[in-house]
């Protein structure tokens, strides 16, 4: 059996599970196991019959007081009952912060083995072999975890399309599962999300972004591709010379040391495509790129290529969106 571990914050579920539940659904199709999502919380019902739409087996909420606001020590303790009692041989899991700060003390605790990052899954009869980036993306490494089950598997942000998951006829049962959890054992005390900023973003959620590049070339010129963000509904990103230069702030940096994101709209502007930013946004469903160079590495993974002077184009796309 398959088991996805949902992700869900003040009743508001994190797409990445979405995408999640369809690297599942793959998984399933070629070892035919059943799959289940599981919902952590303190209340989580609306959660739960949302992800019963999707083609599943079933959802299991584990509801207690003590699991919210989140820490790693509530869930860990959460989780380990409720996956012994459930005996899943995947857990699978979207790979977003919260994640990479629990999963790898829950697998410990667990003594079982996890694989990060995954971006696919190879299949062959009933051997299983994950995917996953290696040296900022310049090579990938198939993964097969050894040792006994359940195998922790988290999935890069982008690497299936939450669009794509498969729907159910009808919804799928919603069971409760029966998990204490001692509130004083809960060494953290959790502070407010870490932000850098007053208006910090969490790009992974975006539906469309704009992208600036060394191409914009001086700080003053970022506010043409504000504007065009702001005619787009889209968050304004960049790459990592941008905000090491200070003029963007870190947190909308996308690429391997930055946000990995997977918007339905991602329009590069000025952005050459080192491996280092094409990392982070190679999961987007459409890629515009405006660039000078006809042979920036950008244009090899962009649906729609323009070639040609940004501050002429970004122009004339703002009146067109506008009117």
């Amino acid at each position: 059996m398959i088991l996805v571990i949902a992700e869900q914050k003040d009743g508001k579920l994190n797409r990445a599970t979405w995408e999640t539940l369809v690297g599942a659904q793959k998984l399933a199709g070629a070892s035919g196991a059943p799959v289940s999502v599981l919902v952590p919380g303190a209340s989580v019902s609306g959660v739960a019959a949302e992800l019963a739409t999707a083609q599943i087996k079933d959802v299991v909420t584990v509801e207690n007081p003590a699991l919210e606001p989140y820490t790693p020590d509530g869930f860990t303790a959460a989780l380990r009952q409720a996956i012994d009692q459930v005996s899943p041989t995947y857990v699978l899991l979207p790979h977003t912060y919260q994640t990479r700060d629990f999963a790898p003390k829950l697998a410990t605790r667990m003594d079982r083995a996890i694989v990060t990052d995954v971006t696919a899954v190879k299949t062959s009869g009933a051997d299983v072999a994950f995917v996953r980036p290696m040296f900022q993306g310049k090579l990938t490494a198939d993964v097969v975890p050894q040792g006994p089950t359940p195998h922790f598997v988290t999935f890069q942000i982008g690497a299936f399309r939450a669009d794509q998951v498969a729907r159910g006829a009808s919804p799928a049962p919603v069971r409760a599962l029966s998990v204490p959890v001692d509130a004083s054992a809960i060494r953290q005390k959790p502070e407010a999300p870490f932000q850098q900023a007053k208006q910090a973003v969490d790009l992974s959620q975006a539906e469309r972004i704009v992208s600036v590049g060394r191409g914009i070339k001086e700080q003053a010129n970022i506010a043409l591709a504000q504007k065009l963000a702001d005619a787009l509904g889209a968050e304004i990103a960049a790459s990592r010379p941008i905000c090491d230069a200070g003029w963007l702030p870190m947190e909308r940096q996308v690429g391997s040391s930055g946000q990995t994101v997977a918007p339905k709209l991602y329009l590069a502007l000025g952005i050459s495509g080192a491996i280092q930013h094409l990392v982070g946004m190679k999961g987007s469903s459409t890629v515009v790129a405006i660039n000078k160079d006809p042979d920036a590495p950008i244009f090899e993974v962009a649906d729609y290529g323009i070639v040609g002077d940004l501050f002429e184009i970004v122009p004339a796309i703002i009146e067109a969106v506008k009117s």
